[in-house]
């Protein structure tokens, strides 16, 4: 199968421009003969100024799924192009919001993602099972952004039968407790045609690219599955984010990576034989669940607040 990921810079709330981005990206990867073009976390709606957002309008933003006006120019998008699509945003269902990630193709909706631990928004729900379907004779999974931290959603979903993950965010360039963790700031985006070398250093180091290539290849090699990450390239909200979207294989290794700073796309060919020769396999096969299924599934309360939104509460408080 050849699978696209996509960057792209975002604006706040402005669906019709952002599935015009989504429409141009896709087209840009049907002619390079993709099959699969996946994009950012909330790409339809933008993701950071929502945190902003009252409940009303949240709901206001939010669209059900299939039946909302995005989902369905996703399928004609997909339609019209003969590209599977995949794509984020707002979703209201029985009156709750959720972060909300779906596939679709020329008939429909495929597949559907609720995010398991949001925290943008205070008036989010947090969705309540995995997500594993077909496409094209692969079992794809879908991780948005947070649910990729927590390593046993990983896990699951490849026991499931997923050979591909599909995870995309809207990450980087936020505070952390980690060393040279930051914003970026805004001095090196605008600059960045007369010096880009500044703004590539700035997101390549420990607040993107470092930062990514500790735990991402890892989710991938400790599995032996595909991922395609996509994440924003420039301002999401207020927030810069690196781009950075690539694929990457069974083994941990990067196959292809976004290195512009442009809203961009890029290809390629994953392959089942990697699966099987993967160290992953190996160690999915090696689980002995007796020793570990009752501490893994001890009561716990899930805390998902990331330090930068920490910081930003207590000082509104």
């Amino acid at each position: 199968m050849k699978i696209a990921v996509a960057q792209f810079e975002p604006k706040d709330g402005d669906k019709n421009y952002n599935l015009s981005l989504i429409r141009d990206l896709a087209k840009r990867a049907k002619a390079k003969g993709a099959d699969v073009i996946s994009f950012h976390e909330m790409s339809i709606t933008a993701y950071t100024f929502t945190k902003d957002l009252s409940r009303d309008e949240m709901i206001e933003l939010a669209e059900e799924v299939p039946s909302g006006k995005s989902t369905n120019e996703l399928i004609k998008i997909s339609s019209e192009l003969d590209i599977i699509i995949l794509a984020g945003l707002v979703e209201i269902s029985e009156d709750k919001i959720y972060n909300t990630y779906i596939c679709v193709n020329k008939t429909g909706l495929v597949a559907k993602h609720r995010k398991l631990h949001p925290f943008i928004s205070k008036f989010m729900s947090a969705g309540d099972s995995y997500c594993v379907f077909d496409l094209l004779g692969w079992k794809c999974g879908i991780l948005t952004c947070y649910d990729n931290n927590v390593i046993e959603n990983v896990r699951a979903t490849c026991i499931l039968g997923a050979d591909l993950i599909f995870a995309p965010h809207v990450t980087g360039c936020t505070p952390s407790a980690m060393p040279g963790r930051g914003y970026v700031a805004d001095e090196f985006w605008q600059n960045r045609e007369n010096d880009p070398v500044s703004l590539r250093q700035e997101f390549d180091g420990p607040k993107g690219r470092q930062w990514l290539m500790r735990w991402l290849p890892a989710r991938a090699y400790d599995n032996g599955v595909y991922y395609a990450f996509s994440n924003p390239i420039g301002y999401d909200g207020e927030h810069l984010k690196n781009g950075n979207s690539m694929i990457i294989d069974p083994y941990g290794e990067v196959l292809s990576e976004i290195r512009s700073f442009e809203n961009d796309i890029t290809i390629s060919t994953i392959t089942k034989d990697k699966l099987g020769l993967s160290g992953g396999f190996r160690y999915k096969n090696a689980r002995r669940p007796e020793l570990y299924k009752n501490i893994l599934g001890k009561d716990h309360k899930s805390e998902t607040s990331p330090v930068w939104m920490k910081k930003n509460n207590a000082s509104e408080s």
